[in-house]
């Protein structure tokens, strides 16, 4: 059994239903998980004629990316999906795009997320992300980011999977626990394909499986809380997974960035990131003597 689980929050007019009626059409889905951190999502549904069983889920207040996505992935583990994909409100996926994922989790059992091919819809077409890399300094960079859409598309090996669109194994998700709630928003997805690759799993990026991504919706508007969050939580991954000398880079960019508008904002972060680092430090630890 496939579930798909799409978050919402505060989606631009028309986004959501797009992402949904696209989910729908693009075959391969015998449950849709819609997870509503807002409170849109109802009216939304009840304008819609799906071809597919949706589960709604209100949470009741914003989760963050975390938590909105935890909860939909325990409705979907709990209704017996084996694989479940996550998809943003702000995505459109083409047909088939969950052939090629399936059949990269289908062919390694150790393999734990497929992520398809992000595009944005320019023309010609240019890539959001063929996965994530990290930085010395720990900023996430999403690989290939502005290319055009490469003519190969043939599997490549990813070290870190967005959580934007990726389908995961329901035996990675048991075995990881989710995301860690505490991230709220921004690099969840980092912390848990870096706890992953600690216990041996490993993730592919199908560029033959195609989501067209209109691009950081849910935050528009709301700088601050995406400023803030980005740079406690890139502190956090520095701590909790890479060597001294990255974290030092990490800090002094954090430093650096205190200088610059919003000082506030950039401030809190680095007093919040900083305060974590001795429970970070403890969870590595405890990692490295499984």
């Amino acid at each position: 059994m496939l579930a798909v689980v799409v978050l919402t929050f505060d989606p631009p007019q028309g986004a959501l239903e797009a992402c949904l009626e696209s989910v729908a059409s693009g075959g391969g889905v015998d449950l849709l998980v819609l997870v509503d951190n807002g409170e849109r999502a109802r009216d939304v549904l009840t304008g819609l004629e799906l071809t597919v069983p949706v589960d709604l889920h209100v949470t009741g207040g914003n989760r963050g990316y975390a938590g909105g996505m935890n909860a939909g992935i325990e409705r979907a583990l709990a209704a017996g999906a084996t694989m479940v994909a996550l998809l943003n409100d702000d995505v459109r996926v083409d047909e088939g795009w969950l052939g090629p994922l399936v059949a990269a989790l289908a062919a390694d059992d150790r393999c734990a997320a497929a992520q398809p091919m992000l595009v944005f819809d320019t023309e010609p077409p240019t890539v959001n992300s063929l996965g994530v890399q990290l930085g010395a300094d720990g900023a996430g960079r999403d690989i290939g980011y502005g290319e055009p859409a490469p003519a190969d598309l043939a599997p490549r090996p990813i070290s870190v999977f967005t959580g934007g669109a990726v389908l995961l194994s329901s035996a990675f998700l048991r075995e990881s626990g989710g995301f860690d709630e505490r991230y709220f928003l921004y690099y969840e997805d980092v912390d848990l394909a870096l706890r992953g690759a600690e216990a041996g799993w490993r993730y592919v990026c199908r560029p033959d499986s195609v989501v067209h991504h209109l691009g950081s919706a849910t935050v528009k508007g709301r700088p601050d809380v995406a400023v803030f969050h980005r740079e406690r939580n890139r502190l956090w991954v520095l701590a909790r997974h890479r060597p001294p000398g990255d974290l030092a880079r990490g800090l002094w960019l954090s430093v650096r960035r205190v200088r610059h508008h919003p000082r506030r904002v950039h401030a809190s972060a680095l007093v919040a990131g900083v305060a974590a680092m001795p429970r970070l430090w403890a969870a590595r630890r405890r990692a490295q003597t499984r």
